[in-house]
């Protein structure tokens, strides 16, 4: 009896099984068909604007540039609209500079007409890559204009590229220089009973300055200091050049500018008048009026013109895929341990890039595309150990250097056959940290107290306890082991002895310009450059590029896309922000210990650039 009636309640059990399977798998399949609907509505919220036979391109960019879309999940982000953050439109690099090229030829397109104002600050290496196409335009024959209100720095920096800026007579431009500043954390946390270890070693190792110090230290100073310069000289000649002006004028002594001001009244637009930063002031009317002339009327008293977000879509490649194939691979964002989704350089899922592109018998050569400040030492490995083995198999590395490639991007990066970066790259950086806090006074404080037994010395070691010496020394013998890794590296693949790697080692970073004099670098160059330097490594006579990114489910790019779509109608309803005045400042504390909190390194051990990673407009 109790055999059939256990057969029974297992049979029940199965049936219940699959009736729940069936409710869950129902429930699912109307909910993606809920999204496909409400997608299809947004989508069909407003047709594509047909190009005109002839129209001039408006470069309106909004929102940050950036080497690669960073995978966001959509249900955190219809959630995070939902309360009031508004949507992050990112725009990729190399779209906008193929998106300009194409255009340069395109006879449909006329103009090109620069309208930055919703372009986030960005990176001078990024601007002068889409500097570059710029440039190209006009070589092309055809006019470029810039228009504003009022012009940011690095709206400022692409816009003195035009034939004429134009900018309203109640604007402005605002050029405030670079900077790398932190918040220090150091009083807060003693006063918390937070006990801060730091482990590192390199003189110009700053990333744990924040938690162990209220202030800078004189050697971070003074090479932030250095570099800095190095980038806004860059700035300053690079505008300097393109407005024919002095470049000294472009950084005036307080004293100096405050007069300026005063002779003019306090009017901003007037004085970057006269200083030449600006052609003509001009209000949206007589503006619109000019553009109209230029480029004809579209008959709705505006000019022929189409938005780059609506002529890139339009541009597609149509030839075949050829069989000799140049793999781009993009490491940008912190590098760390594992699994990461774009946004993130995961050491497992980059390296897994790595490994397509080596088993690929299409691709030729790889150019690992490098924009990182750095992260864990264990991925980093991970990563470089794919490096060696693509040109094991024959098939050589190339490493662009984009805007940062600091730390554990520069180790990454140590071992290729080529590495190029621009002059206004930051890398270096060479050096190991780790840094453990612990929470024992604080507890003990509040009545709480931690003891126990252990069958070893390291038994126990945790947050909760405090750090016994023996094991503190264990700790900083690891991270002096690590940075004896690193520089080894460096030492084998640049070809200078050990002493001499040490000695550009210590933490201290570099910009692409000191970096060639010092070996750590190959070459001075773009994009570009990195890819005809692979075609000369591999011997080819004709490529094809192929971006190698790991590929999306059906239903994760279903999501995204509606995500994306519903994201702003979302924003547009939500309260309860927090005030702009304060969102600076709470923006940095939560990026410092989001920063700490998502290291995974599994030895503790890290290579990352701090302050090459918090440069200031």
């Amino acid at each position: 009896m109790k055999v059939v009636l256990k057969g029974i309640g297992k049979l029940f059990r199965a049936i219940w099984k699959l009736i729940s399977f069936t409710r869950q798998l129902i429930l699912n399949l109307f909910f993606l068909f809920v999204i496909g609907l409400l997608f299809f509505a947004f989508n069909q919220s407003g047709d594509q604007p047909a190009l005109p036979n002839e129209a001039a391109l408006v470069l309106d960019l909004s929102g940050p540039i950036v080497e690669q879309r960073t995978y966001v999940n959509p249900i955190d982000q219809l959630a995070s609209n939902a309360l009031g953050q508004p949507p992050v439109q990112e725009n990729v690099l190399f779209d906008i500079v193929d998106t300009i090229r194409a255009a340069s030829t395109d006879n449909r397109i006329t103009g090109l007409v620069l309208n930055l104002k919703g372009m986030s600050e960005t990176s001078l290496t990024k601007m002068r890559y889409i500097a570059k196409a710029i440039e190209e335009f006009k070589q092309a024959g055809k006019p470029v204009y810039a228009v504003g209100d009022n012009y940011k720095q690095s709206q400022y920096y692409l816009s003195s590229y035009a034939d004429k800026v134009f900018m309203s007579a109640d604007g402005g431009v605002l050029l405030t220089g670079y900077g790398s500043y932190s918040l220090y954390y150091k009083s807060l946390l003693e006063k918390l009973d937070v006990n801060t270890h730091v482990f590192r070693v390199g003189t110009y190792k700053s990333f744990v300055e924040p938690y162990t110090r209220n202030g800078m230290s004189a050697e971070a100073r003074e090479a932030n200091t250095v570099w800095l310069n190095q980038l806004w000289g860059a700035y300053t000649a690079d505008v300097a050049k393109n407005r024919q002006i002095d470049a000294t004028a472009l950084t005036p002594e307080l004293d100096s500018f405050v007069e300026q001001l005063k002779a003019v009244n306090g009017d901003f637009a007037k004085l970057s008048l006269e200083m030449g930063l600006v052609d003509e002031l001009i209000n949206r009317p007589l503006l619109n009026q000019k553009l109209i002339e230029q480029f004809g009327s579209d008959g709705e008293n505006s000019f022929n013109q189409i938005s780059y977000y609506d002529y890139q879509p339009t541009l597609f490649n149509t030839d075949l895929p050829s069989p000799n194939q140049i793999a781009v691979v993009v490491a940008s964002g912190a590098i760390v341990d594992g699994n990461q989704r774009q946004g993130t350089v995961g050491g497992d899922s980059t390296a897994a890039l790595l490994r397509e592109a080596r088993l690929n018998d299409e691709v030729k050569a790889v150019i690992l595309r490098v924009d990182s400040p750095g992260g864990s030492a264990f991925a980093s490995e991970v990563i470089r150990s794919e490096v060696d083995a693509l040109k094991l198999a024959g098939k050589p590395v190339v490493v662009s250097m984009s805007s940062l490639a600091a730390s554990g991007g520069y180790w990454i990066s140590s071992s290729a056959d080529k590495i190029l970066a621009q002059p206004t790259t930051i890398t270096g950086s060479i050096g190991i940290f780790a840094i453990l806090t612990t929470f024992e006074k604080g507890l003990e404080n509040m009545g709480v107290y931690s003891d126990g037994v252990g069958t070893t010395p390291f038994s126990g070691v945790g947050v909760t306890r405090e750090l016994p010496e023996g094991v503190a020394e264990v700790f900083q013998l690891g991270v002096e082991h690590g940075y004896q890794r690193f520089i080894g590296l460096v030492s084998q693949y640049r070809d200078m002895s050990l002493a001499q790697a040490d000695k550009i080692a210590q933490g201290r970073v570099w910009t692409g310009q000191d970096a060639l004099q010092l070996g750590l670098i190959d070459q001075l160059g773009d994009f570009d450059d990195a890819i005809a330097a692979a075609v000369e490594l591999a011997k080819l006579d004709s490529y094809e590029l192929r971006w190698m990114e790991e590929p999306l489910s059906p239903a994760e790019l279903l999501l995204q896309e509606f995500a994306s779509e519903a994201s702003t109608k979302l924003a547009s309803i939500a309260f309860g922000q927090v005030p702009a005045a304060l969102r600076p400042v709470t923006q940095q504390v939560v990026t410092d210990f989001t920063t700490l909190s998502n290291f995974n390194d599994p030895k503790g051990q890290y290579a990352f650039c701090l302050n090459c990673s918090n440069i200031e407009n």
